[in-house]
C-alpha cells in the first residue's frame, strides 16, 4: 500500500525538527534546576584611517588643500627668516592630521617625486620646508619631508597597545635659508609640488 501523503509531509517535518532547535533548553521534571546556554561573538573589522587637510573623520575625501608661501622682495633679499604659509584646512599653512588604526603598530611616511623645481632647472630642497606639530589628540608625528621617501615613523598609540587615535595640527613654514632663482615652485601636482602621506598597519 503507498503511504498517504499526510503521512510523509508529518515525517518531513519532524527530521527537520532538531535542525530548527538552534537555542539550547533544559526540562526537570521535579525538583532540580534548569540551565540554558547561550554563545555570543563581536567581530571588530580592520580599520586604518589617515587625514591630511580637509576632511571629516572616518570618511573617504578627495580634496587636496595646497600651502603656498609667498616670500617678499625684502625676504629674498635678507633670507634666513623663515617665511609663514598661506592655505590648508586649518588656514595660515596649517593642516589637520588625524590616524587611526585598530591592530597594532602603524607606521607614517610621506614621499615625493624629488625636490620642488620652477621649470628652468631650478630646484628647491623639501628639506627646506619644516613642519610644527601641535598635539590635539595626543600627539601625531611628522615625518619628516625629503626629497624622495621620507623615514618612517612610528606614533605612539594613547588607547592601548593595538589601538592608535592621534589628532594634531602640523604647521607648515618655508626656511628660507638662501636667496633662490626666481620661479614658481611646485604647484597643484605639477613640478614636484605635491607630498604622499601614507600609513600602514599589520
Amino acid at each position: 500500500m503507498r503511504p498517504s501523503f499526510k503521512l510523509i509531509a508529518s515525517a518531513v517535518s519532524l527530521a527537520a525538527l532538531p535542525s530548527l532547535a538552534l537555542a539550547e533548553s533544559d526540562i526537570v521534571s521535579g525538583a532540580g534546576t534548569a540551565s540554558a546556554k547561550l554563545d555570543f561573538q563581536i567581530t571588530i573589522p580592520r580599520v586604518l584611517f589617515l587625514q591630511v587637510g580637509t576632511g571629516t573623520f572616518g570618511v573617504d575625501g578627495s580634496t587636496v588643500d595646497k600651502i603656498d608661501f609667498a616670500p617678499t622682495a625684502t625676504d629674498v633679499i635678507n633670507p634666513t627668516t623663515p617665511i609663514s604659509g598661506t592655505g590648508g584646512d586649518l588656514t595660515g599653512g596649517a593642516v589637520t592630521a588625524r590616524l587611526f588604526g585598530n591592530n597594532g603598530q602603524v607606521t607614517l611616511t610621506s614621499s615625493t617625486a624629488g625636490a620642488l623645481n620652477n621649470g628652468g632647472g631650478d630646484t628647491i630642497s623639501w628639506n627646506q620646508i619644516s613642519t610644527t606639530v601641535t598635539p590635539d589628540i595626543g600627539t601625531l608625528a611628522h615625518p619628516t619631508l625629503a626629497d624622495g621617501a621620507s623615514s618612517p615613523v612610528t606614533p605612539t598609540p594613547n588607547i592601548s597597545t593595538k589601538v592608535t587615535n592621534l589628532q594634531s595640527t602640523w604647521t607648515y613654514a618655508y626656511l628660507n635659508p638662501a636667496t633662490a632663482a626666481a620661479g614658481t615652485y611646485g604647484g597643484v601636482n605639477t613640478r614636484n609640488g605635491r607630498v604622499t602621506y601614507t600609513a600602514a598597519m599589520p
